[in-house]
């Protein structure tokens, strides 16, 4: 092999590893999924208006959270890398494996945080811009450190968790209204058995980190439980309100009551047999229920989209 073409597959290299790591340090599938959802705000806020969602509005509005998204996991992982170092599923992240230095993890982070408020600001909406920041301060100033005191911050958690549907539907109306209550509502209620299964399933980890997450706190799993299936039962009929509100049609209806049920059913696997969190036998369920949420809520608001009406 020649010296320029062993030099050509080296740069290559090197390039493709500092990709996976800036995807990794942004937490590229999450803001996917935070991305999506901004998309179902923004679409239900153009609906309302009686005009197309697709539009360059959108596109200003996906990258602008999209931006934001990305920064704020970086800053996270900076603020947490000593943390993500003690825990196995973290410590291959590019900060605690050395393979990028905080400073220029953080620098990302305000970049793009930054970067992407403005734009939103400028390209949105005022509000928009001002609500993205927010958010991305109250889960960095507030969540963030609340994880290494208290279980409450999954509820704490779950506000910054839920707005990117809120962010969607500014972006496309420039003001809150009604509606957007309602997708924060069903984003807000979601986000329980969605993390409180991770927390379940990574108990030993986030021990390990010292996160005082729900499970690490109380390992009998009975409060965990609970919180789950009180949750996952509150989704049923906090969806059915887009249906109510006159935003989706009964095929909305009838599909997030069978999701809803199904969601339900799954969440109970934690419950019968009762086995404490610190029982390995648990993690099938606490992993089945976490497939489960990440399948119902894209599937939930496609279908409210695909059913919209007026």
């Amino acid at each position: 092999m020649s010296e320029t073409l062993r030099t050509d597959v080296s740069f290559s290299a090197r390039a493709a590893s500092l990709l996976r790591d800036y995807a990794e340090l942004t937490k590229a599938r999450i803001t996917t999924l935070i991305v999506a959802t901004a998309w179902s705000g923004y679409f239900f806020g153009m609906h309302k208006s009686g005009e197309s969602s697709f539009s360059v509005g959108l596109l200003h509005a996906l990258l602008g959270v999209g931006l934001v998204s990305s920064g704020t996991a970086a800053l996270n992982e900076v603020l947490e890398s000593a943390v993500d170092a003690r825990m196995r599923r973290t410590e291959q992240r590019p900060l605690p494996a050395g393979r990028m230095s905080r400073v220029h993890g953080a620098l990302v982070g305000l970049l793009l945080t930054l970067g992407g408020s403005l734009y939103l600001g400028v390209y949105a909406n005022p509000l928009t811009g001002l609500l993205v920041l927010l958010t991305a301060l109250v889960y960095l100033a507030v969540y963030t450190p609340l994880k290494r005191v208290s279980p409450m911050c999954t509820f704490v958690g779950a506000f910054p968790g839920a707005m990117p549907v809120v962010l969607g539907w500014t972006a496309a109306r420039g003001h809150l209204e009604a509606e957007t209550l309602i997708l924060f509502a069903i984003m807000f209620v979601w986000q329980f058995p969605h993390f409180l299964s991770i927390a379940w399933l990574y108990r030993e980890d986030y021990a390990r980190g010292e996160i005082r997450m729900l499970p690490v706190v109380r390992p009998d799993g009975k409060s965990t439980v609970w919180r789950i299936l009180a949750y996952s039962g509150a989704l049923i009929p906090v969806t059915l309100l887009p249906f109510s509100m006159g935003m989706s049609g009964r095929v909305y209806l009838v599909g997030a009551v069978l999701m809803g049920a199904a969601l339900f059913r799954v969440s109970l696997g934690m419950a019968y047999p009762a086995l404490p969190a610190t029982a390995a036998a648990s993690k099938a369920s606490a992993r089945r229920l976490l497939r489960a949420t990440i399948v119902y809520l894209p599937a939930l608001f496609a279908l409210m989209m695909a059913n919209a009406v007026g």
